[in-house]
């Protein structure tokens, strides 16, 4: 009896452990958040700095794959014996990798580009998903 019951414990203990496996699998996102850390050049001013801003927000309305964009960065790293600090963090969320792939080289890249690449000195870009 003892085996038996022990038997049904380890089953049922498996099932549940599979199940919130698979339940973990299946609710991660596949979304692809793009990540750009940036150093303007010398000279750039806040309102060049602002209007680059405002541009990468308007982008969800320009480019359907872009469900989301954050530009507020709370802390910023540089790693020690940085030469060219970094300030800002633009934040895009696309809702696929093929949204990113398609972003690229797009009509709203490129318009976006004529605000950001002018007043861009260096960068660091990361694109992460699940």
């Amino acid at each position: 009896m003892k085996k038996s019951l022990l038997a049904l414990l380890a089953s049922t203990l498996l099932v549940f452990g599979a199940a919130t496996v698979r339940a973990a699998v299946d609710t991660a996102p596949k979304s692809v958040i793009h990540v750009v850390t940036v150093a303007w050049k010398d000279g750039t001013t806040p309102e060049q700095i602002q209007a680059a801003l405002d541009g990468v927000k308007a982008r969800p309305a320009a480019f359907p794959g872009i469900t989301r964009v954050w530009t507020k960065a709370i802390k910023v790293q540089n790693p020690p014996g940085t030469t060219v600090n970094r300030t800002h963090v633009l934040v895009m969320e696309f809702a696929d990798e093929a949204a990113l792939k398609a972003y690229t080289d797009s009509p709203a890249q490129k318009e976006w580009y004529k605000l950001y690449t002018p007043i861009r000195g260096q960068s660091t870009t990361h694109d992460i998903t699940n």
